[in-house]
C-alpha cells in the first residue's frame, strides 16, 4: 500500500538528468519522512534511525554525483532510484 505521506514518483519531463534528479529527490523525501516518524516514536530505535540516515546520505551523495554525470550515468541513476522508490513504497 503506498504511503499517503509520499507522493508517487512522477518525472517532470523526459530529460535523463531531470528524471534522475526527480527520482533521487523522491527517495530522499521518503527517507526524510521515515526519519521524522522514527524520531517521534516514544522509544526511538537508534539503530534504525542510523540506517535511515545512512541510506539518505547515500542518496544525497548520488544526487551530488548527478552534477557531473553523463547521460548514461544519469539514465542508470534514474532507473535505479525509480526502482528503489517503488520498492520502498511497496514495503510501506
Amino acid at each position: 500500500m503506498p504511503d499517503p505521506n509520499t507522493a508517487a514518483f512522477e518525472p517532470l519531463d523526459g530529460n535523463k538528468d531531470q528524471l534522475a534528479r526527480d527520482a533521487v529527490r523522491e527517495v530522499i523525501a521518503f527517507y526524510n519522512a521515515r526519519l521524522a516518524s522514527a524520531r517521534r516514536t516514544p522509544v526511538p530505535d537508534d539503530a534504525h534511525i542510523e540506517q535511515l540516515k545512512a541510506a539518505r546520505q547515500a542518496a544525497i551523495d548520488d544526487q551530488t554525483r548527478l552534477d557531473t554525470a553523463g547521460p548514461g550515468d544519469a539514465a542508470r541513476i534514474a532507473a535505479d532510484y525509480a526502482a528503489r522508490l517503488k520498492g520502498l513504497t511497496d514495503q510501506s
